[in-house]
């Protein structure tokens, strides 16, 4: 009798260890799945980080491209404007000195009218 009962207690001992080497097991594989979900979900969002940051890069590249391209087109247009004023200062001077010569002539045809009439 007792070796009965030793035997059946070593059998549920046994079954009880087989039941608890299982729940280990699946405790495992679920805890490896969790793992891996969870890395995945991470690696994907690093990995968008990464490609957002690529494109941000490429995006700034092409922003300074522009930006140095318009400056320099700034520049020719400063340049332009500049030469203009030049002009338009250059056709003031003349202007100015066809006003003086205008009067200067005025003058002289006053004083040979003048000289003409007192000697007619």
């Amino acid at each position: 009798m007792l070796s009965n009962l030793v035997k059946q207690h070593q059998m549920r001992q046994t079954a009880r260890k087989e039941i608890q080497e299982k729940r280990k097991k699946d405790a495992i594989v679920a805890s490896t799945a969790l793992s891996h979900v969870l890395v995945d979900h991470l690696n994907s969002g690093v990995a968008q980080a990464y490609v957002n940051q690529k494109k941000l890069d490429t995006e700034t590249k092409i922003l300074q491209a522009n930006a140095s391209q318009f400056s320099k087109q700034t520049i020719q247009w400063l340049k332009l404007i500049e030469d203009f004023n030049t002009a338009l200062k250059e056709i003031g001077d003349v202007e100015n000195w066809a006003r003086s010569i205008e009067t200067d002539m005025r003058t002289i045809s006053s004083a040979l009218e003048y000289a003409y009439r007192k000697t007619s």
